[in-house]
């Protein structure tokens, strides 16, 4: 009995250890390698490995040819300009959506989810969506790129949200009705406020996907506007930076340093929002 009991307490001692290693292997070395090549030197970075620089450290040199020759700050706001609208859209009408779904029932509106988050398994019709965007004269502009991830993207907002809604007990918003609030002022004043874990789970979600995404810039936008992934991809094929690795990676890293800090900031609502509105 004792060293069954041994055993159990040499286990649960032995989970968090096990749990340490596997992040360490599976985000720390795939992190150390990007940080430790974007500081060697052309030379020691042909062949990326995790060793240390054997002829010296370039971090200055790597980074500043990086913001300059790569465009950072015009890719930095072209991206911004495009998350920015894409996510206030894509909260407001996903928010409005859900929350009507999750007030109603019946057949039609549980068809109405199913279609709702359909977009989260299937797959992109994106030849249509390239012609029917010239159809309408917005291929290649801004807005025709922010109407794109709006549409994409809604179905996430909608399944976060609407599950997080269904947790909110419906009599706070039948208070404000008895007291002759209508459908806007319920919305924005009491059922809003109530969703700030899961509309900043669905804002960090969504920033991520617009915020790396080079597939849809590529295919819509076209080259006509920088963005930080779709400029990568371009001026890593263009030569630029042909096996210049220590300049990718140090691209990389500039590239990941605002929503590595907005995750940070936020961390503590998307635990809440995601347990709170996908689990439940």
């Amino acid at each position: 009995m004792t060293s069954a009991n041994t055993y159990r307490d040499v286990g649960r001692a032995t989970r968090p250890i096990a749990v340490v290693a596997m992040l360490v292997v599976l985000i720390g070395v795939p992190l150390w390698l990007v940080l430790i090549t974007s500081a060697k030197s052309q030379g020691d970075a042909l062949n990326p490995s995790l060793s240390l620089p054997k002829h010296g450290w370039h971090i200055e040199p790597n980074y500043s040819k990086v913001f300059t020759d790569g465009r950072v700050w015009q890719a930095f706001l072209g991206s911004l300009s495009i998350v920015v609208p894409s996510v206030i859209l894509l909260l407001l009408f996903g928010a409005m959506a859900a929350w009507v779904l999750a007030r109603r029932s019946g057949l039609f509106v549980s068809l109405l989810y199913s279609i709702g988050i359909s977009g989260i398994v299937l797959p992109p019709a994106v030849i249509t969506l390239v012609l029917l965007l010239r159809q309408l004269t917005i291929a290649g502009t801004l807005t025709g790129m922010v109407l794109v991830y709006t549409g994409s993207y809604m179905s996430t907002a909608i399944f976060f949200i609407t599950g997080f809604i269904r947790t909110i007990p419906p009599e706070l918003e039948e208070a404000a009705r008895v007291d002759g609030a209508g459908p806007i002022r319920i919305f924005f004043t009491i059922v809003v406020p109530l969703l700030r874990p899961v509309l900043a789970t669905a804002t960090i979600l969504i920033c991520l996907y617009i915020w790396n995404d080079v597939f849809y810039a590529f295919f819509v936008i076209g080259g006509r506007k920088d963005t930080l992934p779709l400029n990568l991809f371009q001026v890593a094929s263009a030569g630029l930076y042909l096996n210049n690795w220590h300049l990718i990676f140090a691209y990389v890293v500039l590239m990941s340093i605002p929503m590595l800090a907005v995750f940070t900031f936020a961390q503590r609502r998307i635990i809440s929002g995601i347990t709170g509105g996908a689990v439940k």
